[in-house]
């Protein structure tokens, strides 16, 4: 089986970036650039994006995000498109995820641009579609990776820290899952086998975390980007966002998907629930107590839930959470990709475990 690698074609990290997309909209476009922008950033950062396309005389049009990746509002910006020849995706996760698929359906460029370092989305070939009431669909493969990933850290550093918190607990999966499908020989997002080069992003990603996680999030509380925000900026995003495609996802992300079916977790951001569903794979792994231990403290630490109180979900009864834990293991999903059979009474049993875990 062939492995594969794969990557945007520029990821661009610095200050005041958000000042120069219309320089980067010039090496893939003329006729227009079409923007799906979410709400606040619209409101706050509207005059500095638009700036440099009215000083340059170049079409844009603008548009504000509904609020959810799902296949309505995809259709609703592909109406809108016009003569625009690229599409500009700026804000969250969701969002991102929007612009790449009204991109990949209307055959067009994608440059993304993050206002907060909250997913590892941003990079990869990949969407991730949900019902209009924000519960999780299907996985949409995208042909190729955005053209171009413009990291502002000037705006991310200025973003509320929760955002920061949730990019590291999705990262945090990275090189947890990417070990998993190693193990099984599984096939990554990419459609290849793990490379080593992917696994070794995977690896410095969670590594960079550790080290640097804490830091980050005290300079993004006092709104100021240091060299640690810049470290994990990056971690959060490219070293990730590579890291999972190139290697795969497995438990940590089929629990957060299996946790979507739970209106009590609606108002918990992905990489939060990203976070308890790599505690319950390491439960599920047996991994050593030293390790889980170390991780649920740097979780805490962070501000990321440990347990079933921290997710809204302390009074859900035992049969909602057999629900979530059959989502978890259903036939679309990742959690096959471990290298060992996985039952929803697993599943449901490790999060118990990792719920105590997470409360002592």
């Amino acid at each position: 089986m062939k492995k594969i690698i794969t990557s945007p074609g520029s990821y661009i990290q610095g200050s005041g970036e958000l000042k120069n997309l219309v320089e980067y909209y010039q090496a893939l476009g003329s006729k227009g650039a079409y923007m799906i922008v979410d709400k606040f950033i619209y409101d706050t950062y509207k005059s500095e994006i638009v700036k440099s396309f009215e000083e340059n005389n170049v079409l844009y049009e603008m548009n504000v995000f509904g609020g959810e990746c799902s296949r309505k509002e995809i259709e609703l910006h592909r109406e809108k498109l016009g003569v625009c020849d690229v599409v500009i995706g700026i804000g969250g996760g969701k969002t991102l995820d929007a612009s790449k698929a009204v991109s990949f359906y209307s055959h067009l460029p994608v440059i993304i641009v993050p206002t907060a370092a909250s997913t590892d989305a941003p990079c990869s070939r990949l969407s991730v579609v949900y019902k209009e009431n924000g519960e999780f669909e299907s996985y949409l493969p995208l042909t190729s990776n955005p053209d171009m990933v413009i990291m502002d850290t000037e705006v991310i550093a200025k973003a509320p820290v929760r955002f920061l918190a949730a990019g590291i607990g999705d990262a945090l999966a990275t090189y947890y899952e990417a070990s998993a499908c190693e193990k099984a020989d599984a096939v990554s997002m990419a459609g290849g086998r793990t490379t080593k080069a992917a696994l070794a992003l995977a690896k410095l990603c969670r590594d960079t975390l550790l080290e640097d996680g804490v830091k980050a999030k005290l300079a993004v509380e006092s709104k100021v980007c240091t060299k640690a925000v810049e470290n994990i900026v990056e971690a959060n995003t490219y070293l990730s966002g590579i890291g999972f495609e190139s290697s795969g996802l497995s438990a940590a992300h089929a629990i957060h998907n299996g946790l979507t079916v739970l209106e009590e977790c609606h108002h918990m951001l992905h990489g939060e629930k990203v976070a308890f569903g790599t505690i319950t794979q390491l439960v599920l792994e047996n991994r050593s107590m030293e390790e889980i231990q170390k991780i649920i403290r740097f979780c805490q630490e962070i501000g990321l839930p440990t347990s079933f109180k921290d997710l809204g979900i302390d009074q859900v009864s035992d049969e909602k959470l057999m629900e979530a834990a059959k989502a978890s293991c259903a036939d679309n999903d990742t959690m096959g990709n471990m290298p060992f059979e996985v039952s929803p009474e697993d599943v449901l049993a490790a999060m118990k475990v990792a719920d105590k875990l997470g409360r002592e």
